[in-house]
């Protein structure tokens, strides 16, 4: 049920299987849930600005049913997110979710 979604303004990703690898093993880790659910998305050349510029950015959400904690995950995701991808960690914003069980479904029923 944790879910991970990376958008991101720049097109070329070495390796993008790998960023996304390591951001699930990251999700299960810091959120205790088992990988075996843990969902990641990668798009690449989103068009997008911050801060009035074009410059290579970054915007993240995370999602999970219990288990979020901002101010571990925004570190975390920020400094693995940036060795991947040479954005700069101030040019990544991060969104955080605790969606209740009985508004996620998965294989055709709900987590409550």
């Amino acid at each position: 049920m944790p879910l991970i979604n990376v958008k991101t303004s720049i097109s070329n990703i070495e390796k993008p299987e790998l960023l996304l690898k390591d951001l699930s093993s990251e999700l299960s880790l810091i959120t205790g849930k088992p990988e075996s659910y843990v969902m990641t998305l990668l798009q690449t050349n989103v068009p997008m600005t911050f801060a009035g510029t074009n410059d290579p950015c970054c915007y993240v959400e995370i999602k999970s049913i219990g288990a979020i904690n901002p101010s571990k995950m925004s570190s975390v995701f920020c400094k693995l997110i940036s060795s991947k991808t040479n954005i700069a960690e101030e040019r990544i914003y991060l969104a955080f979710e605790d969606v209740p069980a009985r508004l996620w479904g998965w294989s055709g029923r709900t987590f409550g």
